[in-house]
Order: structure tokens, then C-alpha cells, then sequence
């Protein structure tokens, strides 16, 4: 078990590809001992994604840190019955499979709960354990599909787009994390664990905000808009002289500092631009006056002043420019697992350890000999 506050929890990992495995190895980070339980022969998927390190996905390494591996064959009776010894024994169990699942082998959540009323039984999938599509494949681009996301993102010209990054997956495995430690913190006080079911779909609706806002109540819907907000005007990327530069100004008085420090005060006594609804209606009059003032000075320069007047404003960086950024260095945020390196942990405690190294992805099974030998099943 690792240091943190989880430290005295055993948690079998069943997930695969992204959203399970970022949930559960979050559970490591947090101090619990993770045993990963992949397929005989393959493993999980991810093992195979391009490119690798010491002979390890970067893919699969970043988000399986920290955990021990073995690998079962679930048909044959004494790796099953190796399971549900490991079962027996653990605090959480957590799976997102679907073609091979616990209930097709005959020991769903009902079943374990009888061999094990303390356990944590916690299940990601696309749709939910209970819902007309509980058998549906799902992925991330599939969900932001259905759920409406692609339809609110890109340009207003151009078709749906997908975010630019497995956002369910990681959001999913988020709200399974939170649901796991509510789930822990209530077996305290009642001494028995408990079914966590979280659908993607679910996780979708929560975060859709505006747009799902006006859907519900009857207002025109939220439609592709770029970069802008929907609702606070200005909230958008702008031009600068050498590169786009995102500012915001979230409320009357702010406007009025954004249009004295840009040189144009007298846009925020202009009728079109007077409060909140005037400037979202007359949105791309005021853009254009102010990237008229922006683009006579390079983007570092009015990121200074913006600030001095305390104009919520940031560069549109790459991905290789914000890894320089020493915010996240000092964060520590960039961590180092084996030969990989990857995010740190957002998860911030006075009382968790957080090294600028990690114990590294496993090997498929490189646990195995050690856990057969520890969850040997009792014989009665």
C-alpha cells in the first residue's frame, strides 16, 4: 500500500483504455494498492498504441502508473476462482468491461455482494448498468456524438466537432473516482459497500451547461460559436499583432477597465455595448473594435497591461508551449513514471506525498507470480 489517504484500500482494477484506468489510477495516486487484472495474452488494448518507452505504450504508461498487473484467463476454473478469492479480499472493485464482464461469468454485483458485503463494486460504461442501452459500444467520440457535445463545438460554419481530447473518458473516470470515495467514506459509518454505476451519457448531460440550461427551458439553443461564450460578451480569442490572445470581461465594470486599457473608453459608453445582452447581440461589431485596438501591439505586451488592470486574459498556447509554462513545474505537474513522462496529479493534499517520480506502468503479469501466490484461495 502506498502512502496517502486511501493507504489502507485494495482496489482490483477490471477497466480498460482510458476512462477506467484514469479513475483507478488516481485511487494509486491517492495512496491505494491497485491491482490491474487484464486479459491472458493481450492485455489491456492500450498496451498496443504507438509509440513506446522501454517497451511500454506512452499511451497505456500514463494512465496505469502506480499498479501492479496480472494476467487471468476468466474461462479457466482456477484463474476464476483466483478472482473471486482477490474479490474476497478487496475494498473496490472496478470494471468498464463489456464483452467479457463479471455477470457473464456468473458473478455479477448481487453475487458478490454475498461473498463480500464490504465491497465497492464500481461499473463505467457508456449507457448505465440499468438502461435500454446498457449493450451498446460507446467511446468517447461516440458519446460526445449522442450527447449533444459535438453539436455546440467548432465554428458556426463548420460541421459538429469532437473536443479536442477524450473529455467523457476522463470525466467519467472522475465522477467514478468521486463516487468510489463517498462510497468509502459511507461503508465507515454503515459498515457495507455498495453499487456505483456511472454512464458516460450521465456525465455528458451534467456538463453541458448553457446549452443544456436552454434546452430545458425553453430558451433558442446554444449553437456553434468558435471560441465564445455563449452567454458573457467579451469572452473569444482576438488578434493581436503576432498571436491570438483570449480575453474576458465578465460583467459591466470589467468591460469598462478592458476598453480604457485597450484605448477605446468610449466603447463602453456605446449604446451597442452598454451591459451583458447589448454586447452578446452586437458581438462581432465589438470584436472587430477590439482587435482594431489589439493588433497594434504584440500579444505579450497587452498581457501585462490587461493584468495590471485585472482583465482575466491568457497567450492560445500549443500543447509544447504550456508544458514550458513554470506554473506547472512549480505545480509539479510534470511528472516522470519509468522511462515516460505525463501529467502530474491535480489532486493537491497537505498530507499526500507528490514526487516529480512515479512507480512506473507494469509489464503484462509482471505481478502475477507474487498475487497467485498471496490470494491463493483458502481451502475449506
Amino acid at each position: 500500500m502506498g502512502a496517502g489517504p486511501l493507504s489502507d484500500v485494495l482496489v482490483l482494477d477490471l477497466t480498460h483504455v482510458l476512462a477506467g484506468p484514469y479513475c483507478t489510477m488516481y485511487l494509486a495516486e491517492l495512496g491505494a494498492r491497485v491491482i490491474k487484472v487484464e486479459h491472458k495474452g493481450h492485455g489491456d488494448d492500450t498496451r498496443a498504441f504507438a509509440p513506446f518507452r522501454d517497451g511500454i505504450s506512452i499511451y497505456f504508461a500514463s494512465v496505469n502508473r502506480g499498479k501492479e498487473s496480472i494476467a487471468l484467463d476468466f474461462e479457466q476454473p482456477e484463474d476464476r476462482a483466483l478472482l473471486l478469492e482477490m474479490i474476497r479480499r478487496a475494498d473496490v472493485l472496478v470494471e468498464n468491461l463489456r464483452f467479457v464482464t463479471l455477470e457473464h461469468l456468473g458473478v455479477d454485483y448481487e453475487h458478490l455482494r454475498r461473498i463480500n458485503p464490504r465491497l465497492i463494486y464500481a461499473a463505467i460504461s457508456g449507457f448505465g448498468q440499468r438502461s435500454p442501452l446498457r449493450n451498446m459500444p460507446a467511446y468517447d467520440p461516440i458519446i460526445q456524438a449522442i450527447g449533444g457535445m459535438m453539436s455546440i463545438n467548432g465554428q458556426p460554419d463548420d460541421p459538429p466537432t469532437k473536443v479536442g481530447t477524450s473529455l467523457m473518458d476522463y470525466l467519467s473516470g472522475m465522477f467514478c473516482l468521486a463516487g468510489i470515495e463517498a462510497a468509502l467514506y459511507q461503508r465507515e459509518k454503515t459498515g457495507t459497500g455498495c453499487h456505483v454505476d456511472i454512464s458516460m451519457l450521465d456525465g455528458q448531460v451534467a456538463v453541458l451547461e448553457a446549452a443544456l440550461m436552454r434546452a430545458l427551458n425553453g430558451e433558442p439553443p446554444v449553437t456553434r460559436i468558435g471560441s465564445r461564450h455563449p452567454v458573457i460578451t467579451p469572452c473569444d480569442s482576438f488578434a493581436t499583432a503576432d498571436r491570438p490572445l483570449y480575453v474576458i470581461a465578465a460583467n459591466d465594470e470589467m468591460f469598462v477597465r478592458l476598453c480604457a486599457v485597450i484605448g477605446r473608453a468610449e466603447l463602453a459608453q456605446d449604446p451597442r455595448f452598454l451591459d451583458c445582452g447589448s454586447r452578446a447581440t452586437n458581438e462581432p461589431a465589438l470584436k472587430a473594435e477590439i482587435e482594431r485596438a489589439l493588433r497594434t501591439r504584440p500579444a505579450a505586451e497587452w498581457i501585462a497591461v490587461l493584468n495590471q488592470a485585472t482583465v482575466p486574459c491568457g497567450l492560445v498556447n500549443s500543447v509544447a508551449e504550456t508544458i514550458e509554462l513554470p506554473q506547472l513545474k512549480e505545480r509539479n505537474m510534470l511528472v516522470t513514471a519509468g522511462a515516460v513522462r505525463m501529467a502530474g496529479n491535480p489532486i493537491k493534499m497537505s498530507t499526500l506525498p507528490d514526487s516529480s517520480t512515479r512507480h512506473a506502468a507494469p509489464h503484462l503479469d509482471a505481478d502475477g507470480a507474487r498475487i497467485r501466490a498471496e490470494f491463493t484461495p483458502r481451502k475449506i
